[in-house]
């Protein structure tokens, strides 16, 4: 007999303070038909990490009756505290911090977590990606402590990609962590940031390693209505669907190279999807 596949529910960047609320009724309703076996959430749950968000994106998370990971963003750093967002950054996390950058242990699968968003950077702006020495060895260690057999799912906020076509400097230390989850196996990298969705083979001098994107379920979207991952995994194998209410097929919600940041794209060699929904103007930020 055949095993059922085991769904999961990839979403990120909520942005709640500029949340859509007609995505998560519907990511909630679907959540609610579906039950998958957990919800992966990949970061930036706020707009300016505000007491008012966090309680709004706590209490939303806590609602959802699966089990959660989180992972945290660039925006779920303090903005307006300095203080706070170097001694203590996670605080505004308190009512969800048992789903902080958590394990998950599934059938024949774990999600292991990988933190890319830090509190500074010796280069600005401090939005993108950093996969440290630490952060790195923490993830490489919780795979290699998995039991044989089990295949690794990994999360993280940032894409991985180090470079733009164009040269800038985008994740750091992104080529070195694919490189290691690449010869470890890892099954698939889960990020967001970029709010489009994306689904790429990426060669590393280890192996290939697969990356896979979930858009927003805000109203700051750059080139693609709101929408998150569904996530079918069956042996060797994950079948991605980008889940939408505006019932756009996947293949046309997915760009094809991961862009330098989340704005929506202006210039001529900037990555758009198929469907091609990029708004006249980013929704301003109060």
């Amino acid at each position: 007999m055949t095993a059922r596949p085991l769904t999961l529910y990839h979403i990120s960047d909520l942005h709640f303070g500029l949340e859509d609320r007609r995505a998560l009724d519907f990511f909630k309703a679907e959540l609610a038909r579906e039950q998958p076996a957990a919800v992966l959430i990949t970061g930036d749950l706020t707009m300016r990490a505000r007491h008012r968000e966090f309680a709004a994106a706590s209490a939303w998370i806590s609602a959802l009756d699966v089990p959660v990971t989180v992972e945290v963003g660039n925006h779920d750093m303090p903005y307006f505290n300095l203080i706070e967002r170097f001694v203590d950054p996670y605080r505004r996390f308190l009512a969800i911090q048992s789903l902080l950058e958590r394990e998950l242990q599934l059938p024949g699968l774990a999600v292991v977590p990988l933190k890319t968003a830090t509190r500074a950077q010796w280069r600005f702006p401090w939005s993108n990606g950093w996969v440290t020495n630490r952060a790195l060895a923490e993830c490489c260690a919780a795979i290699d402590a998995l039991p044989q057999g089990t295949r690794a799912i990994v999360t993280a906020h940032h894409p991985l990609t180090e470079r733009s076509p164009a040269g800038k400097r985008l994740t750091i230390g992104g080529t070195r962590a694919m490189e290691e989850l690449a010869a470890r196996g890892v099954f698939a990298v889960l990020t967001g940031h970029v709010h489009d969705a994306f689904d790429i083979e990426q060669t590393t001098a280890r192996g290939p390693l697969r990356m896979i994107g979930a858009g927003t379920l805000s109203q700051r979207i750059r080139s693609t209505p709101a929408s998150f991952n569904v996530l079918r995994v069956s042996g060797d194998t994950i079948a991605v669907e980008v889940r939408n209410m505006a019932h756009v097929p996947t293949g046309a919600m997915q760009i094809q190279t991961v862009p330098e940041n989340a704005m929506p794209p202006r210039r001529a060699d900037e990555p758009v999807a198929p469907v091609n929904q990029v708004p006249a103007i980013d929704p301003p930020v109060h």
